[in-house]
């Protein structure tokens, strides 16, 4: 099973890469695969890769249920 999940651009870097933010957590990515993100802008990340920008609204909505289904995991 492939997960893709929405994070938060921290940082944009050189060579189409970004640093991501997902839970105070930060990754690099690229961005190669998609056009005019900016930071703070939330992206959809799978495997490394941005594959889709995101609204701001609905990346804290899934991000909220993220979290409760961790919750429920401890």
């Amino acid at each position: 099973m492939c997960l893709a999940i929405p994070a938060r651009v921290a940082e944009l870097l050189e060579n189409d890469n970004a640093v991501v933010e997902v839970g105070g957590v930060r990754k690099e990515i690229s961005l190669m695969l998609v056009d005019g993100v900016a930071v703070d802008d939330y992206v959809i990340v799978h495997v490394g890769y941005a594959i889709n920008r995101l609204d701001p609204e609905e990346a804290e909505k899934t991000l909220q249920l993220f979290a409760e289904i961790t919750a429920g995991l401890e």
